[in-house]
Formats: C-alpha cells, sequence, structure tokens
C-alpha cells in the first residue's frame, strides 16, 4: 500500500483518493454488518480494526459510542500508534490500546471483539479475579485462566490446525478499566493463544493476519465457544457436574 499524505488531520475523509486504503474500508465495514447481524456486537458494543499502514502504524476503524451494523466506510477512522485520532471524525476506543498490543505483539492484520452472549458468559464465569485457585495464590489483576476447548472438526478453522484431534487453550483475562494496564497484561499471552484471547464479562478478542483470516477466526472461536456452553448445560442436565467441580477450566 502506497504510503498515506503526511498532512493528515481530524475531520478529513479517512478514504480519500487511495483505492486501497478505500477497499479495505469497504469490506470492514461489511464484515463490522455481517458481525452485527450475528447478534455479536449489539448496541454500540464490540470494536474493529485492521491494519491500514505498517510502518508508520496506522489501524483503521470504527469510532467509539456507535452502532457497529451501520458504520458506512466515509465514517472509519484511522488511529496512530499512540491509539490517537489522525484522519476521520470521531473518538477512537480506548480499547484500541489492546488492539494495537495484539497487532505489534502477533503481526495480525486485523482485531476483531465481539461481545456475544457466549463468549461474555463463559469468560465471567471463569473470572481470573473469582478462581479460588488464583485468589489463594494471591494474584494480581495480571492473572490469566484458560478456557480448553478440544476434539472438534471446526477447531481445523484456526490456522494451523489440521485435525480434530487438538486441544486449545484460551487465555482469560481480568477486565480491568485501565486499558494500558489490561493491554500490557495480555502481552505475555499472545503468543500460544489460538487467535483469541477472552476478557472476563467483557467478550471475546480475535485476529488473523489480514480481516479474512481473522473473521474466519473469530467465527470458528465463537462456534467453539457458543458449543461449550450449550455442552454444559447437557452435562449438567445430566447430572454430570458437581458443585465445586472445575470442569474444562484450568
Amino acid at each position: 500500500m502506497p504510503p498515506l499524505p503526511a498532512n493528515l488531520s481530524p475531520g478529513s475523509d479517512p478514504v480519500p483518493e487511495d483505492p486501497a486504503l478505500h477497499h479495505l474500508a469497504l469490506d470492514l465495514s461489511q464484515t463490522m454488518a455481517a458481525v452485527h447481524r450475528r447478534g455479536w456486537c449489539d448496541g454500540t458494543g464490540g470494536n474493529f480494526s485492521c491494519v491500514a499502514q505498517r510502518d508508520p502504524l496506522l489501524l483503521m476503524m470504527a469510532p467509539s459510542g456507535v452502532d457497529k451494523g451501520s458504520v458506512v466506510p466515509e465514517a472509519l477512522i484511522l488511529v496512530d500508534g499512540a491509539a490517537a485520532v489522525v484522519r476521520g471524525e470521531g473518538k477512537a476506543s480506548a480499547e484500541t490500546l489492546l488492539h494495537l498490543a495484539i497487532v505489534e505483539g502477533t503481526g495480525a492484520g486485523a482485531v476483531l471483539h465481539t461481545h456475544s452472549q457466549a463468549a461474555t458468559l463463559l469468560s465471567r464465569w471463569r473470572d481470573p479475579e473469582r478462581s479460588q485457585e488464583l485468589a489463594e495464590a494471591d494474584n494480581p489483576t495480571g492473572a490469566v485462566a484458560h478456557l480448553e476447548l478440544e476434539g472438534l472438526e471446526m477447531l481445523k478453522g484456526l490456522a494451523g490446525i489440521t485435525t480434530h484431534q487438538a486441544a486449545v487453550r484460551v487465555p482469560v483475562l481480568s477486565n480491568d478499566q485501565d486499558l494500558a494496564r489490561l493491554s500490557s497484561n495480555a502481552g505475555p499471552h499472545l503468543a500460544d493463544a489460538p487467535y483469541g484471547l477472552l476478557v472476563a464479562g467483557h467478550g471475546l478478542y480475535a485476529w488473523g493476519r489480514d480481516l479474512v483470516e481473522a473473521r474466519r477466526h473469530l467465527e470458528i472461536l465463537e462456534f467453539l465457544l457458543e458449543q461449550r456452553w450449550r455442552q454444559l448445560i447437557l452435562e449438567g442436565l445430566s447430572g454430570k457436574v458437581s458443585e465445586g467441580r472445575s470442569g474444562p477450566w484450568s
């Protein structure tokens, strides 16, 4: 992609005459609308980004506080590596810092954050701050739990997995309104994460080398999370889950 003009300024059209930027903006707008239709970012929930430029780093995103199902390409903003808006109208989400940490820590080309029922439910259930084991160890806010997903054909939708006889461990981080601290806490867990992580009571962050792969990883992980909590319901109805049993958590 050719470099962006040097005279970037807030309020200017984020996708002016650059065909590559315009195509990227259209793809991101359509992706957000598709995710919204799935019920994974109701209200003004969720935030979505893709890399518009690597050096210096620029992310294309939706502005904060808007319905992600109706964001047209022209309404997208560009933010720099310090999470400052350099082009377009509106504010950047505070969670831009976590997007930047994921991009910088994994080389991802896109990061998609959803607030689905399954992701929020499972992450809240396994909030590290509520874990007895971690509480006894007196872990700080950066404590992490893991949700294990295994034995399912859909795992093969994650890059690098070629068999259903696989298992992944999705990190679950404690939520934190200090996004700089939350982003820092996420850093050590990104390399081993299966292209996704959960923030307790908040939802899923999924990523990939580009927007197409990130969307696939998001759909796969959302399917696996949905299947997991339904499985837990069936186990409960069958009497296989008793009070105090840790089940799939580690």
